[in-house]
């Protein structure tokens, strides 16, 4: 008899943690990718791509399959996802776990302006001119059309297509990790004034605030969004033991 556990994806942490667990025999693993990246890093463990249909959908899933862990593991960003996953949960009475890395936080020497939004951001940027780095998902760009005076490269894991209707715009695709020092001569390269970002944590993506900070450059970034109120941890090790000691697991259905 095994724990049969969903992981609902789309972040290193997720892959890393499916992979720890893959070869656990106490576990059966399913992960789960919303499908919004075209071409997903391939993941060591089943793999179900779409959506639910909400938390009730979500609920249905987990009950039919008889999960018996459900596991958050997707990016800080996704609230509704989380929230659906909490709903879920206690609509299928199982137990949810998060696992939310960290935010990061300013640093002596970072020009930060913090703001809400992805329309926030664009609102702080002003009229005149500049020079700005986009580091945010392909579908999050539009609001950036408000703005056509400012010189834009954009960087992404999928082409943005269409592209964005503004007379400058240079486009990167690629996926992190990204070094600190590349990171840096990307800026300098572009002559970047102004990085619009996401709080994201962890190690990944910290490249760009680092070089950020070494150059004197305005990061904008973009705060996290209120996430659901369950348990959590903040690293793979910590979900490996939440798994192994939480009191509250219950024993996995026959089979």
């Amino acid at each position: 008899m095994k724990h049969s556990i969903l992981i609902l994806g789309g972040t290193a942490e997720a892959r890393a943690l499916a992979g720890r667990l893959a070869d656990d025999p106490r576990f059966a693993v399913e992960f789960s990718l919303a499908g919004r990246t075209r071409v997903p890093v391939e993941q060591p463990v089943p793999v179900r791509v779409g959506g639910f249909g909400g938390a009730e959908g979500l609920a249905d899933y987990l009950r039919q399959k008889a999960f018996t862990v459900l596991i958050d593991a997707t990016h800080p960003y996704a609230a509704q996802i989380s929230r659906n996953a909490a709903a879920a949960s206690t609509r299928a009475a199982i137990p949810l776990v998060a696992l939310r890395r960290s935010p990061w936080q300013p640093q002596p020497g970072d020009r930060w302006i913090e703001v809400d939004s992805v329309g926030d951001a664009v609102g702080v940027l002003g009229g005149k001119p500049r020079k700005i780095f986009l580091t945010l998902g392909r579908q999050e760009l539009l609001p950036f059309e408000a703005a056509p005076q400012h010189r834009y490269l954009i960087r992404s894991v999928d082409p943005v297509d269409p592209p964005l209707n503004i007379p400058s715009a240079i486009y990167l695709t690629s996926r992190g990790p990204f070094a600190e020092a590349d990171e840096m001569q990307l800026l300098k390269e572009h002559d970047i004034e102004v990085i619009v970002a996401k709080n994201s944590g962890g190690p990944a993506s910290y490249g760009k605030i680092a070089a950020a900070r070494a150059l004197g450059i305005q990061i904008v970034i973009v705060r996290r969004p209120d996430l659901p109120d369950v348990p959590s941890v903040q690293t793979i090790d910590e979900m490996l033991a939440w798994l192994d000691h939480a009191p509250s697991l219950p024993d996995p259905p026959l089979k």
